[in-house]
C-alpha cells in the first residue's frame, strides 16, 4: 500500500546538513564583507572555488567592485549595496539579510587567508573527483571511433590535474589515502572477452613461432586465471623451444596445478584446438581490454578516494598518482604492440610548496563590529 504523505509531517528532517565548507565560504565571505581589505590577502581561489551558485556570485561581486575606503564602509552601507546588487545579477535569491548572517558568523575575519586555503582544498576535491568520474564514462563509451587514444588523451588531463592540485598542495611522503583501493570492475564484454582468449590460446597453440612476436603481451592481461595460467603455459614453452601443441599445453598446466576448479582435460584440449584469425589481432585485442580496465580500475579509485572526506588534498595527489601509474605501463606495451607511439604528455616540474598559511595570533576575544556594519545588511534596500 502507498504512503500518501500527509502535509502536517515536516520534511525539513529530510534535507542533509550542509558539509563542512560551506561554513568555511560563509566565514571567508563574511571576512570580506566585514573587512574588504582582506580580500588583498586571499589567494588561489575564483568564484568557481564555491560549492554554491550563492557564494560563488557573492564573492565574484566583491572581486569585481573596488574596495570602499575604511572608515567610510564602517559607518554606512554604501558598499554592502553594490555588492548585494552585483551579486544578485548572477544569484537572484541572494538577500540582505543573508549578508548579515555571514557577517556574524565570521569567528575572525583576519583568518580570510586561512578559510580561503580551505576552500581551495574542498575544490581541488570536486575538480579531482569530476574528473575522474569523466575518465570512467568515457573508458566504457563504446561509440568513440578511437577509444584507446580517447581515453589516454583524458588519462593525461587527469594527470596534468593531479600535478596542478599537487602544486599547492605538495605530496608529503609516506601520507596514502586511508581509503581502501576500490575493486577492479566487471570487464563489460565478459563473453566477448572469454571467446576472444580462447581462440588468442588456440592460434597460439597452432602457430608457437608467433608468440615471441607478442612479448608485450603478459597473463595479467586475461580476464580468466586458466587463460592466464595457459598463456604462461605456451610462453614457456616456446622460451624452452619445446614441441607445443595441445597436448603438451595441456601437460605444462597440469604441472602447474591448473587443471582443477572444474577445469577438465577434455575441455582444455578442445579450447586448444580450433584456431581462428591471428596471434597478433587476438593479443592486441586482449591488451586494449586490458588497458581500458586499468584506466576504469584507477578512475574508480580516484573517485573512492575523493568520497572519503577524510583525506587531505596531500593524501589525494599521492593517491591519485599511484592509480596512475599503474596505466604507464600498459600504455608503453600498447605502443609496442601497435607499432605507433603516443603523444606523451609533458613532464611535472618539481613540486613546489603552495603558499604559506598565515596563522592569526591567539586573542582572548573576538573583534568588535562597528555598529553600521552590524545593522548593515538588514539595511541594504
Amino acid at each position: 500500500m502507498s504512503h500518501s504523505p500527509d502535509p502536517e509531517e515536516d520534511d525539513l528532517d529530510t534535507i542533509p546538513a550542509p558539509p563542512p565548507v560551506f561554513h568555511v565560504e560563509q566565514a571567508l565571505l563574511g571576512a570580506l564583507l566585514l573587512d574588504p581589505r582582506r580580500l588583498g590577502d586571499v589567494s588561489g581561489i575564483s568564484a568557481d572555488s564555491f560549492s554554491t551558485a550563492t557564494h560563488a556570485a557573492l564573492f565574484a561581486a566583491i572581486n569585481t567592485l573596488p574596495p570602499p575606503d575604511p572608515v567610510e564602509h564602517t559607518k554606512n552601507t554604501e558598499w554592502l549595496s553594490k555588492v548585494l546588487a552585483a551579486g544578485r545579477e548572477q544569484a537572484r535569491g541572494l538577500t540582505a539579510p543573508y549578508l548579515h548572517t555571514l557577517i556574524q558568523v565570521c569567528p575572525w575575519p583576519r583568518h580570510a587567508p586561512a578559510y580561503a586555503r580551505m576552500v581551495e582544498a574542498e575544490h581541488a576535491r570536486r575538480r579531482l573527483r569530476a574528473a575522474a568520474e569523466h575518465l570512467v564514462q568515457t573508458v566504457h563509451d563504446t561509440s568513440l571511433p578511437h577509444r584507446v587514444q580517447t581515453v589516454l588523451a583524458e588519462t593525461d588531463a587527469l594527470a596534468t590535474l593531479v600535478d596542478d592540485i599537487a602544486a599547492r598542495f605538495p605530496p608529503r611522503a609516506g601520507v596514502l589515502p586511508r581509503t581502501p583501493a576500490f575493486p577492479p570492475a566487471i570487464v563489460p564484454d565478459y563473453a566477448e572477452a572469454v571467446e576472444e582468449e580462447q581462440l588468442l590460446l588456440a592460434t597460439a597453440t597452432a602457430h608457437p613461432a608467433d608468440v615471441e612476436s607478442v612479448r608485450w603481451l603478459l597473463p595479467e592481461d586475461f580476464t580468466q586465471p586458466l587463460h592466464a595460467g595457459l598463456w604462461q603455459c605456451l610462453t614457456t614453452l616456446v622460451r624452452r623451444q619445446e614441441p607445443v601443441d595441445p597436448v603438451t599445453v595441456l601437460w605444462e598446466g597440469q604441472q602447474r596445478g591448473l587443471l582443477h576448479n572444474r577445469s577438465e582435460p577434455g575441455d582444455v584440449l578442445r579450447l586448444l584446438a580450433e584456431p581462428a584469425g591471428s596471434v597478433e589481432h587476438w593479443s592486441q585485442r586482449a591488451l586494449k581490454r586490458s588497458l581500458l580496465a586499468a584506466t576504469d580500475h584507477a578512475g574508480r579509485r580516484i573517485e573512492a578516494y575523493t568520497d572519503d572526506p577524510t583525506n587531505t588534498p596531500f593524501q589525494l595527489v599521492a593517491g591519485a598518482r599511484r592509480s596512475l601509474a599503474d596505466i604507464g605501463a600498459i600504455r608503453t606495451r600498447w605502443q609496442h604492440a601497435t607499432g605507433r607511439r603516443l603523444p606523451q604528455r609533458p613532464q611535472a616540474p618539481t613540486t613546489r610548496a603552495g603558499p604559506p598559511i598565515r596563522r592569526a595570533p591567539a586573542a582572548s576575544q573576538p573583534p568588535a563590529r562597528p555598529a553600521a556594519i552590524r545593522a548593515a545588511a538588514s539595511r541594504t534596500p
